[in-house]
C-alpha cells in the first residue's frame, strides 16, 4: 500500500511538471477532441492524461486505467486507477488555482476504493487515504469537524443545471461557495473547512460522474464523513463512465438532515394547504369534505380558501406549505405552482383537468392515501422567459406569444441556441414543455410528449404558411423570438399573467432552475391521456 501511494504521488508530480509547460492559459483551455465520457477534451486534459499513461507503461504499474478522455485502457490487471487528470480544468484554462489531479485504486465500485490520492496542481498539496487507515493532507490527519448548526459552511452546486432545491439550500445556510471542482469540494469536507457538499443537477447527464470523485470519496469517508443519495441513503457508483449521478456528502447525520430538509424527519408530518377556485361549482362542498378528511393533520388556508369557508388565510406564497390540495382545474393547479414550491395535488372540479388526479368522487379514499404516505413526488421543469431580458414568472405548461391585435398577423424569426430555426408569419408563438403539450399546445395541432422526454416544443399559431410546423428541440435549448415587425404583441405565461411586448422585442426561453413537483398517486401518462383527452374531449 505505501508502494502505491507513492507510485501514485509519483505520478502526480509528472502530472504538474507536464501542465506547467503548457505555455497559455489559451493553450491549456483549447479543445481537442471529443472525451470518452461525451464532453470535449481540453489540451491540458489530454496532456495530464498522456502523461498518467505514458508513466504506467513505462514504469510498469500494475492497474488497468479508467479515465475520463480515453475511457477504459485494459492491461490485463485486476485492479482499476481512477483517473480524472485534470478536474476543475476549466478553472485551469481561466487561470483561477482550483484544479486537481484525482486518481483512486480498486475494483467494481466506489465503496471497492481501496487507495486515493489528490494534487492540487497549482498549489502543490496532496491529499491521500487509505481504507482502513485514514485521511491525511501533506502528512497531517484529517478529520471532518463538528458542526455549529447556526452558521453551516456548504459546498453547493449552483451552475446552469442546478436545482431549486439546490438554491434553497444556498439561502437557508449561513454561507456557500462552488468552486467548479468535485474533488477540491468534498477534499474541504474532509479537512474540517465545509460542513458539506450538495450536488444535484436538474438532468442525469450533468450528474457527477465516478471519475470526479473517486479520489474524494475514500478520503471523506476516512476523515469521518458520510456520503448518501437525495434521498439520505448510503451512496455507490459502479466504476463505469456512463453512469451519472446526485449525492450529498456531510460531515455527520445532523448536516445531512439538515440538508436533507425537515419533511424527511422521522415522526414530523407534513404542512397542508388549501386553494381554491371560488368559481367553481359547488366548491364551499368540496372544501369542508376536505377540511373532514385531513382532520388531525396541519391544514392550513389560503386566501381563496379562507374567503369560501369563512376562516383565516394568508396568501399561499405565505404559507410555506409541504403539501398544497387545490380545488379546481388545471388553471388551479398553475396557479399554486406560482406561489410555492410545495409538492401539488388537484380535485379535479373543473373541465378536462387533466393535471389534478383525484376526482371528486374519490377526496375521502385518495386523501387518506396521501396522509399514510401512500404516494410519489414526481418533479417536471419549470420554464423560464425572459422578455428583453427581463425574467417573467416560470412557466409550467407554455410561454404563448400573441399578436395583440385580433386577427393581426406577425412576422417573427425563431433561434435555437443561436441558430436560426425558422422565420414565420402567423398569429403567435407557443414554446412548450412536456407538461404542457397536453394543453393549448395540443389544440394546434402539435404532438403530445410523454413528460419524460427532455424537450420543449416550438408550436406557430395560425401560421400563414402550411410549412410551418411544430418543432420538438432539446429542454437545454435557448429559444429566442424576435418580433421582426413594429406592431407588438403579448407574452403569456401559463394563461395567468400577460406583459406587452413592442415591436423588435427579444423573447427568449430557457429551461428553468425550478420545478413543478406534484404528487403522483399511480396514474401513468397514456392512462390519463385516454381517459382525460380521448373518453372526455
Amino acid at each position: 500500500m505505501e508502494d502505491l501511494l507513492k507510485t501514485l504521488a509519483d505520478i502526480a508530480d509528472a502530472v504538474t511538471s507536464a501542465v506547467r509547460l503548457i505555455p497559455t492559459l489559451e493553450e491549456r483551455g483549447k479543445d481537442i477532441e471529443m472525451g470518452a465520457d461525451g464532453t470535449p477534451t481540453s489540451e491540458i486534459d489530454k496532456v495530464a492524461e498522456n502523461t498518467v499513461l505514458d508513466f504506467i507503461v513505462r514504469n510498469g504499474v500494475p492497474l488497468n486505467v479508467l479515465s475520463e478522455e480515453i475511457g477504459f485502457v485494459d492491461y490485463g490487471f485486476d485492479e482499476v486507477l481512477v483517473l480524472d487528470p485534470i478536474d476543475g480544468s476549466s478553472n485551469a484554462a481561466a487561470g483561477v488555482p482550483v484544479f486537481t489531479i484525482s486518481m483512486g485504486v480498486g475494483k467494481d465500485t466506489l465503496s471497492g476504493i481501496h487507495t486515493a490520492y489528490l494534487r492540487n496542481i497549482t498549489t502543490g498539496e496532496s491529499v491521500w487515504a487509505q481504507k482502513g487507515k485514514g485521511a491525511f493532507k501533506d502528512g497531517r490527519r484529517l478529520h471532518v469537524r463538528k458542526p455549529d448548526m447556526d452558521r453551516l459552511f456548504m459546498m453547493i452546486y449552483l451552475g446552469s443545471a442546478s436545482t431549486q432545491r439546490a438554491f434553497n439550500l444556498a439561502h437557508r445556510v449561513k454561507s456557500c461557495r462552488e468552486y467548479g471542482c468535485a474533488s477540491i469540494e468534498m477534499s474541504l469536507v474532509a479537512e474540517g473547512q465545509a460542513d458539506g457538499y450538495f450536488y444535484e443537477p436538474q438532468h442525469s447527464k450533468r450528474g457527477i460522474r465516478v471519475i470526479d470523485i473517486a479520489a474524494s470519496y475514500l478520503i471523506l469517508l476516512e476523515a469521518g464523513g458520510m456520503i448518501t443519495d437525495l434521498d439520505g441513503k448510503p451512496f455507490d457508483m459502479r466504476l463505469d463512465l456512463s453512469e451519472r449521478s446526485a449525492f450529498i456528502a456531510a460531515s455527520c447525520p445532523e448536516v445531512l438532515a439538515y440538508i436533507l430538509g425537515p419533511s424527511v424527519e422521522p415522526g414530523k408530518s407534513p404542512v397542508y394547504a388549501l386553494t381554491l377556485n371560488p368559481n367553481s361549482p359547488g366548491v364551499e362542498e368540496l372544501a369542508r369534505r376536505v377540511v373532514k378528511a385531513m382532520e388531525g393533520e396541519t391544514l392550513l388556508f389560503d386566501t381563496s380558501a379562507a374567503s369560501v369557508l369563512g376562516e383565516e388565510g394568508k396568501p399561499l406564497s405565505e404559507i410555506s406549505p409541504d403539501i398544497v390540495i387545490t380545488i379546481g382545474g388545471d388553471g388551479t393547479i398553475l396557479r399554486a405552482a406560482r406561489s410555492c414550491d410545495a409538492a401539488i395535488v388537484g380535485i379535479n372540479n373543473g373541465g378536462v383537468g387533466f393535471l389534478a388526479d383525484i376526482p371528486t368522487d374519490r377526496i375521502e379514499e385518495d386523501l387518506a392515501r396521501i396522509r399514510k404516505g401512500d404516494y410519489t413526488i414526481t418533479e417536471r421543469f419549470k420554464l423560464d422567459t425572459y422578455l428583453n431580458g427581463k425574467r417573467l414568472e416560470p412557466a409550467v405548461n407554455e410561454t404563448v406569444i400573441h399578436s395583440d391585435s385580433v386577427a393581426k398577423i406577425r412576422s417573427f424569426r425563431v433561434k435555437v441556441d443561436g441558430h436560426i430555426a425558422t422565420e414565420v408569419r402567423a398569429d403567435g408563438l407557443i414554446i412548450s414543455t412536456p407538461v404542457g403539450s397536453t394543453s393549448y399546445a395540443m389544440s394546434l395541432g402539435a404532438p403530445m410528449l410523454d413528460p419524460s422526454v427532455d424537450s420543449l416544443v416550438i408550436v406557430p399559431i395560425a401560421a400563414y404558411k402550411f410549412a410551418s410546423r411544430p418543432f420538438i428541440v432539446p429542454a437545454d435549448s435557448r429559444v429566442s423570438v424576435e418580433i421582426m415587425t413594429d406592431r407588438g404583441c403579448i407574452v403569456v405565461v401559463d394563461g395567468q399573467s400577460e406583459h406587452p411586448a413592442p415591436g423588435g422585442s427579444l423573447i427568449e426561453c430557457v429551461k428553468s432552475a425550478s420545478k413543478f413537483r406534484y404528487i403522483d398517486l399511480g396514474k401513468d401518462f397514456y392512462s390519463r391521456v385516454r381517459e382525460k383527452l380521448v373518453n372526455n374531449i
